[in-house]
């Protein structure tokens, strides 16, 4: 292992905002359907009764992400909600999916962020629907006084929420936020299904390998172990976004700082 393979595993370790059994902060979460089209607002829910809510347009059995770590309790037929995931974070804040298809993890599991907790439904009509009129994902959280809030204002500005901007554009380091943001674009653009932990492994970087394989001319194997060919790949991306050094597949300040501003883009928060 080289020199920069070592610090960057240093940093990743020990960078600001790990995501651990206590550091459930607006920081720490996300909106895992900002690509998804809204179909029912919070006041739209108001305005119909509801106790509130955001709902998301999505095709039945879609994959529901944690918007942030912490301990699962699945409640079936949760009444007009049908199957209801909650999420139980160390903060004291709750989320809750509703109208799901199925569960896929058990009563008190434990899940990271990004982690899957269930899959999507409200299909009229079909199990755990409950009193839905389409296909669709109703989010809310709840914070820790018991009462029913918009993810969106949790998460900052009201208009979608998102991860935070990483500072590697300034300081050239990659460190959580980096990484949070990366599996955050790898997961919308080329199949990433792990965690948005900022924790990268082999899953990451078969996924950089693949999206470097669409489109920045990497033809190595996918095997979740990046070498010079992989990083050179990357260069070539970074390039594009200031980035002037050598195309040599040795990361450094420079080379992470191109590949950060791409990562900073609004389309991966």
């Amino acid at each position: 292992m080289d020199r920069r393979t070592l610090l960057r595993g240093m940093v990743i370790a020990t960078g600001t905002g790990v995501l651990g059994a206590g550091a459930a902060s607006a920081a720490s979460f996300y909106n895992p359907f900002s690509g998804y089209r809204i179909t029912g607002t919070w006041q739209d829910h108001l305005n119909s009764g509801s106790l509130g809510g955001i709902d998301y347009g999505m095709n039945v059995g879609t994959q529901l992400p944690a918007a942030g770590g912490g301990t699962v309790r699945n409640i079936p037929d949760n009444g007009t909600g049908g199957h209801t995931v909650t999420t139980y974070h160390d903060n004291g804040y709750r989320t809750q999916y509703m109208h799901l298809s199925r569960f896929v993890l058990a009563d008190g599991a434990v899940v990271g962020t990004g982690g899957i907790v269930g899959l999507s439904g409200g299909q009229p009509g079909a199990p755990g629907s409950g009193n839905s009129t389409g296909p669709h994902l109703h989010w809310h959280m709840i914070d820790p006084n018991g009462t029913r809030i918009s993810p969106l204002d949790y998460l900052g500005g009201g208009g979608g929420g998102g991860l935070p901007k990483t500072a590697t554009e300034q300081d050239g380091i990659p460190g959580t936020i980096f990484w949070q943001r990366a599996q955050n674009w790898l997961r919308i653009e080329s199949g990433y299904t792990g965690p948005i932990d900022g924790v990268p492994g082999p899953n990451t970087y078969a996924a950089v390998q693949r999206d470097m394989r669409d489109h920045h001319g990497y033809a190595g194997p996918i095997d979740g172990v990046p070498g010079p060919n992989t990083w050179a790949a990357v260069q070539r991306l970074a390039a594009a976004h200031g980035y002037t050094g050598p195309i040599d597949g040795v990361m450094g300040p420079n080379s992470w700082r191109g590949f950060a501003r791409f990562l900073n883009e609004d389309r991966w928060d």
